[in-house]
């Protein structure tokens, strides 16, 4: 199984899109949109901003390792 490393983030304030490449080596628990400046977080539950607002989940949970790796 291949593992994308890029998602595209939409802001869920804004609705603006950014493709962006996704860490391997650890969770992206912050992100700021570059249009509106709000600073993202990850939903309850979601371990990262990949895996509550980007259009690919992130590298761990392809990988079906759970949360990010440690």
């Amino acid at each position: 199984m291949e593992i994308l490393l890029k998602s595209e983030l939409t802001c869920p304030n804004c609705g603006h899109k950014k493709v962006e490449e996704m860490p391997t080596d650890a969770c992206q628990f912050f992100y700021e949109c570059e249009n509106c400046g709000k600073t993202l977080r990850p939903n309850t539950g979601d371990c990262c901003v990949f895996c509550s607002f980007g259009s690919v989940k992130c590298p761990s949970i392809q990988e079906k390792e759970g949360c990010c790796k440690k």
